[in-house]
C-alpha cells in the first residue's frame, strides 16, 4: 500500500493509504492508541482493521498523530490529535470527491478520537470503537450521537473496566434514531492479547451486517424534504 505524506495543522503526517477500486467508494479513517504508550498505525489491531475496510472495498487510510514516526509536531493531549484526524479526512476527501459516505475506526485513545471526529463531522455514518476509555476520556460530547456504531471491548480489561464501558453504552442506547451495538471478547485485556483474531472477526461481522443494511434503527427519524 503506498505510503503518504500529508500536511497536518502541526506539520506533516505520515499514513498508509490505498483506494477503493470505485470512483464513489466510502472512506475509512483508522486512528490508532495512545501515542506517549506506545501507540502507532503500526499497532497490530490498527493494521488488522484497515486490512478489513480494504478487502470491502473501501478507500482506506491509517497515519500516524503527531510526534509519532515521520509525523511532525508534538502530543497535544487529544485536541491536537483531533485536529489531525479531521485533517486527515480532509485529505481523503480531497482525492476522492465523489465518496459521499465515511467509516471511523479508533482504538483505545483512538477511538475518543473518532468519536469526537464522527460529532463533526456529518458524512461519517458508522464507528467502530475498539477498548475505549470512558474511566479515562471525557465522552460527554456525545449528546447526541449522530451515529450507529459498534463498541467492542474486552472481559478481563483493566485499563477501560466492563462496568465503565457499560456505563457508556448504557446512555448512548438512551438515544432514539440510531443503534449502538455492543460486543464483549470473552478474557481479553485492553491489549486483546492472544485474542485479535475474535476482535477482528466480531467487527468484520459488524462491518458485514451493516453493509448488508442489517442493524438499522427502529426509530430512525424521518428526514425533511
Amino acid at each position: 500500500m503506498p505510503e503518504v505524506i500529508f500536511n497536518g495543522p502541526a506539520g506533516r503526517l505520515e499514513g498508509r493509504y490505498q483506494p477503493g477500486k470505485e470512483k464513489n467508494a466510502p472512506i475509512a479513517i483508522i486512528l490508532h492508541p495512545h501515542p506517549q504508550f506506545g501507540g502507532t498505525m503500526n499497532n497490530q489491531i490498527i493494521y488488522q482493521l484497515f486490512y478489513m475496510f480494504q478487502e470491502r472495498g473501501f478507500t482506506t487510510l491509517r497515519f500516524n498523530f503527531r510526534s509519532i514516526g515521520r509525523s511532525q509536531g508534538e502530543f497535544d493531549h487529544g485536541s491536537g490529535e483531533l485536529s489531525d484526524a479531521a485533517a486527515a479526512l480532509d485529505w481523503v476527501q480531497s482525492l476522492h470527491p465523489d465518496s459521499k459516505n465515511c467509516w471511523v475506526a479508533g482504538y483505545s485513545f483512538g477511538a475518543w478520537i473518532g468519536m469526537q471526529l464522527l460529532m463533526r463531522r456529518p458524512e461519517i455514518e458508522g464507528f467502530i470503537s475498539v477498548a475505549p476509555q470512558p474511566n479515562t476520556y471525557d465522552f460527554s460530547f456525545l449528546a447526541p450521537c449522530p451515529s450507529s456504531g459498534l463498541i467492542i471491548h474486552g472481559s478481563a480489561d483493566r485499563v477501560a473496566p466492563e462496568k465503565d464501558v457499560n456505563g457508556l453504552v448504557e446512555k448512548l442506547k438512551l438515544q432514539k434514531g440510531i443503534l449502538i451495538t455492543q460486543k464483549m471478547v470473552p478474557d481479553a485485556n485492553h491489549f486483546f492479547t492472544n485474542k485479535i483474531d475474535e476482535l477482528i472477526g466480531e467487527c468484520e461481522d459488524y462491518l458485514d451486517r451493516r453493509l448488508n443494511g442489517e442493524l438499522v434503527p427502529d426509530a430512525a427519524p424521518k428526514k425533511l424534504k
